[in-house]
């Protein structure tokens, strides 16, 4: 059998686009099926991550409530200073 080289690198490169398309079907399976775990609290160490998941939630709305403070005295701030100015 006589292979042009040219051949062989479609091969190649045909085989490498498949499996890293399988690679990702993979990783969107996982997700699904820790989505449908996590719906059923049937995930390993369920608690643990129940628990990491509601701090997190607590850390981001706090940061969110201090962002919004921050503004708001920022804004109180400019406007002492223009009072101020007059």
């Amino acid at each position: 059998m006589n292979m042009k080289p040219h051949y062989l690198f479609i091969i190649v490169i045909a085989l490498l686009t498949l499996s890293a398309c399988e690679q990702k079907q993979t990783d969107t399976t996982a997700k699904v099926k820790d989505k449908v775990d996590d719906a059923l609290d049937r995930r390993p160490h369920e608690k643990a991550r129940d628990a990491i998941e509601d701090i997190t939630s607590a850390a981001k709305e706090a940061s969110e409530k201090a962002q919004g403070k921050v503004e708001e005295i920022t804004e109180e701030i400019k406007n002492q200073a223009k009072d101020a100015a007059k």
